[in-house]
C-alpha cells in the first residue's frame, strides 16, 4: 500500500478496509439529522417568485420516514422557444449552501434582466434532503454529482435527468453552483474513504473561487470571462506547488477541467456548448456568506452574457 494512504480508521461508521453494507448505510442515515429547514429557506422564497416566474414542479421524493420533498424549477416568465436556453443548477450537493442561496438570489434580482434575450430555467436545490442536513451525500449514502447516468441509482439526480430530457439539446448554457468546504477533508472524502472501504488522504482545500470546464470542450474564453466578472466580487484560488488545485491541473487563472459526462457530474447533462461548475469556498476568513452568494450570481451573469454574445 502507498505510504501516504491512510485508511480512516477515526471515522465512526464501518470496519476499515470493508465496503459499507445495508447495516452500514443504514447506520449512517440514522446518524443524519436535519439542522435547517428546506420547506422556510427554498419553498418559501420561490413561493413569492411566482409573480414573477414560472414555478414548475417537476418531482417529488419520498425519503421515507424523513418524509417527500417536492422539487421546483424556476423559469424565465416571458419564455420564448426562438430564443436560446439556459439552464442553472444549484445544490446538487445539498451542503453547499451558496449554490442554493446564490441561485435563488439570482432569480430575485436579476432573472427578469434577460427577459426576451434569453429563456433561463433555474433549478435551485436539486437535494433538499441533503440541504436540511448539510450533507454532500442522499439518505441511502449517494453522491448525486457522480450519479447523472441512465438508470440512476440516486432519485435526485434521475428527477433531474428526466425533467430536462425532453430540452436537453436546446440549451447553449449550463451552469452549476457548488462550494469546496474545509468539510470535504474532515468529513466527505473520509466517509467515502469509509463506504467504499479505501484508503484515504487529504488533498487540500484551495482557498477562493474557482471553475471546472469539461475536458470534453473545455472554452477557455469562457471560463477566463465569468473568472474575470467573479474576481470583482471575491478572491480567486490559486494553484498550489504542484500547479493543481484538489490534484487536477490548473489550465488558466482560476481554471481546472474535469471529464464530465465520464464521471456522471450534473454539468454533463446537456449538449450546450457552454458549460462550467462554479466552486465558492465559503470558509474562507476573506469571505462571508453574502460574499459567497455574490460571487455565485456573478458567475451566471457572466456566463449568461458570454453566450448571449457568442452563441
Amino acid at each position: 500500500m502507498n505510504q501516504h494512504v491512510t485508511i480512516p480508521r477515526f471515522y465512526p461508521i464501518g470496519t476499515p478496509g470493508q465496503p459499507w453494507g445495508e447495516h452500514e448505510r443504514a447506520q449512517w442515515r440514522a446518524s443524519q439529522k436535519a439542522s435547517r429547514s428546506y420547506a422556510a429557506d427554498v419553498l418559501a422564497r420561490i413561493e413569492k417568485l411566482r409573480d414573477s416566474t414560472d414555478v414548475v414542479a417537476y418531482a417529488a421524493i419520498d425519503h421515507g420516514p424523513d418524509g417527500s420533498y417536492p422539487l421546483y424549477a424556476l423559469r424565465s416568465k416571458q419564455w420564448d422557444d426562438a430564443l436560446p436556453t439556459a439552464l442553472v443548477t444549484g445544490g446538487v450537493h445539498g451542503y453547499e449552501t451558496s449554490g442554493v442561496h446564490g441561485a435563488l438570489q439570482f432569480v430575485e434580482r436579476h432573472l427578469a434582466d434577460y427577459d426576451g434575450r434569453i429563456n433561463v430555467l433555474v433549478v435551485p436545490c436539486v437535494s433538499p434532503w441533503a440541504y436540511e442536513r448539510v450533507q454532500r451525500w442522499n439518505p441511502h449514502a449517494i453522491d448525486p454529482n457522480r450519479n447523472f447516468v441512465a438508470d440512476s441509482p440516486c432519485a435526485e439526480s434521475a428527477a433531474l435527468l428526466n425533467f430536462i430530457a425532453p430540452m436537453a439539446d436546446r440549451f447553449v448554457l449550463h451552469i452549476d453552483l457548488h462550494e469546496t468546504t474545509d468539510s470535504d477533508d474532515s468529513e466527505f472524502r473520509p466517509a467515502k474513504a469509509a463506504r467504499d472501504g479505501k484508503g484515504t488522504e487529504p488533498e487540500g482545500i484551495p482557498d477562493g473561487f474557482y471553475l471546472v470546464g469539461d475536458t470534453e470542450d473545455p472554452q477557455p474564453a469562457f471560463q477566463q470571462a465569468i473568472i474575470a466578472e467573479v474576481e470583482k466580487v471575491t478572491h480567486i484560488a490559486p494553484a498550489d506547488e504542484k500547479g493543481e488545485i484538489i490534484g487536477s491541473k490548473v489550465v488558466a487563472h482560476g481554471v481546472i477541467n474535469y471529464p464530465c459526462r465520464d464521471l456522471g457530474l450534473c454539468a454533463g447533462i446537456t449538449r450546450a456548448k457552454y458549460r462550467s461548475t462554479t466552486e465558492v469556498y465559503p470558509d474562507s476568513p476573506r469571505a462571508t456568506p453574502q460574499q459567497c452568494n455574490d460571487a455565485q450570481v456573478a458567475a451566471v451573469r457572466a456566463a449568461l452574457d458570454y453566450a448571449l454574445a457568442h452563441c
